[in-house]
């Protein structure tokens, strides 16, 4: 994985992902409602973005503390026009050194990692006890038209594989996925989509005419009527039963 092109793509269309990313909005917005409390010590949102998931927060808890990342540095200046008391840092959290935290949380981000199973312990440790660790990621059927097309996908995984990686005997884990699919009126509109919210971070090539051409060959002889896009969102709320 390209950390660098992620990086370059998602800060080349921070404007159009605000704009185009709705499906992800929506999740930022059922996952601030999974919180179980009103007021929490200390937060951290990973992977920030423009602020959908910070905003949410920001009107609907209080928090002592709230630590947001995301590896591209031009998000710490949507942060600041939302809550100029959010600490921002332009950090990869596979590298991040953690603290304790009473909520972590994260939208639509995790499935960009390296190690995603790493990632999920290394987060369970940094919650203090009774803890929340509140995140989205996406399923097997995600953008399962693309993959179906180009081969190319995220490691994305099913429910229970979340689960076995969370597993604990004394913790709480619930688990929820859902099923979006949108439709465009041609091909090239799903690649404009990709390209808009950031999405096309997996092939560093360009495209030449014959590959377009491919592409939507392809496209047409799979959807046989519109087009259509399939999101895959999940939804995992970890809480630490340690009682401190």
């Amino acid at each position: 994985m390209n950390k660098n092109l992620i990086k370059s793509r998602f800060s080349r269309h921070l404007e159009d992902y605000s704009v185009n990313a709705v499906v992800q909005k929506q999740m930022a917005e059922k996952l601030a409602k999974l919180c179980s409390r009103k007021e929490y010590g200390s937060v951290l949102e990973i992977g920030c973005g423009t602020g959908f998931l910070t905003n949410y927060l920001n009107e609907s808890i209080k928090f002592t503390k709230y630590v947001a990342i995301d590896i591209v540095e031009e998000c710490g200046d949507y942060i600041s026009k939302i809550n100029n008391d959010i600490v921002f840092n332009p950090a990869d959290i596979e590298s991040f050194a953690l603290d304790k935290y009473d909520l972590i949380i994260s939208n639509a981000v995790l499935q960009w990692t390296e190690n995603f199973k790493d990632i999920l312990l290394k987060l369970r440790k940094a919650l203090n006890p009774s803890g929340e660790l509140i995140f989205t990621t996406f399923g097997k059927e995600h953008f399962r038209e693309i993959y179906y097309i180009s081969g190319m996908s995220l490691n994305y995984y099913s429910e229970s594989e979340l689960r076995e990686g969370l597993t604990s005997n004394s913790d709480e884990i619930v688990i929820n996925s859902e099923i979006y699919i949108k439709s465009f009126n041609t091909p090239r509109d799903v690649l404009k989509h990709l390209k808009l919210t950031g999405v096309n971070s997996l092939e560093t090539k360009s495209w030449t005419k014959s590959d377009l051409k491919m592409f939507e060959n392809a496209y047409q002889n799979l959807c046989n009527s519109r087009p259509t896009l399939t999101y895959n969102p999940i939804y995992v709320k970890y809480q630490n039963k340690t009682i401190g």
